[in-house]
């Protein structure tokens, strides 16, 4: 939200200093979703390799295919929810089809609306706080369903490959 009002800033009042603030957060935002967006998908592979080990009959999409689909315009409409849902229920017999499916759907919605929302205020009004919002908002769900999603899975996977709880330090006597 900080960066929708800062560049909503520069937009309505357009000095160096606002460049300069807005530029800055804007560089600090694009940083902190590049690392996310790596950290997801490196997650997101190793979720496929598991969910290969666990369930090697099931149909799971290729090492490169996981990755790529997300690059691969029309096709990065569809098929990241369709690979989320493969790794699901190719983790566990627990994958709970309607809930499960259900937090995949809305995940999916949030980060369509996040896109949507970005290009409609980059059509419409790049300074437009209603739209800006809004598109952040639907980011800020977007990351807590895949927050949700990183944590069912690797819990369902932990489970079924039989990974040992943390161990507690030992006291020392």
């Amino acid at each position: 939200m900080f960066r929708a009002i800062e560049l909503r800033n520069h937009y309505l009042h357009p000095t160096r200093q606002s460049l300069h603030t807005s530029g800055m957060v804007s560089m600090v935002f694009v940083y902190a979703m590049t690392l996310a967006i790596v950290l997801f998908l490196v997650w997101l592979a190793r979720a496929r390799h598991n969910a290969h080990l666990l369930t090697p009959q099931a149909s799971l999409p290729s090492r490169g295919w996981t990755i790529g689909v997300w690059f691969v315009p029309l096709v990065n409409f569809f098929a990241p929810r369709q690979v989320l849902l493969d790794i699901g229920r190719a983790s566990s017999v627990s994958w709970q089809e309607t809930r499960d499916r259900t937090v995949v759907n809305l995940w999916w919605a949030a980060w369509l609306g996040h896109g949507l929302a970005l290009w409609t205020a980059g059509r419409i009004d790049p300074a437009s706080i209603p739209l800006v919002a809004l598109a952040e908002a639907f980011m800020i769900a977007a990351a807590a369903l895949a927050g949700t999603l990183i944590e069912r899975i690797t819990a369902l996977q932990g489970a079924a490959l039989g990974t040992p709880a943390p161990l507690s330090p030992v006291a020392q006597s």
